[in-house]
């Protein structure tokens, strides 16, 4: 199962690397399809392939480093 969220990324967790960490800790292949950062801000359109627990894992795990996590309603980034 694919899944895409928009990942805003608070100025102080701009260098973490959490999509990285996320693919490590959880069973879900991440594809960044795009991307806009700052010196103050990230903005993130992921990808996440996997199982969907696994997916949910990864979305919670976003979350509770303080990034904001919406879903891309329409799946329409190609």
């Amino acid at each position: 199962m694919k899944k895409r969220f928009y990942l805003t990324f608070p100025k102080e967790l701009i260098k973490e690397p959490l999509i990285y960490q996320a693919g490590k800790l959880y069973k879900v292949v991440t594809n960044i399809r795009q991307a806009t950062v700052s010196e103050s801000i990230g903005l993130v359109a992921l990808e996440l392939d996997g199982e969907p627990q696994e997916i949910e894992k990864a979305i919670n795990y976003f979350i509770e480093k303080g990034v904001k996590v919406e879903p891309i309603e329409l799946d329409i980034i190609e």
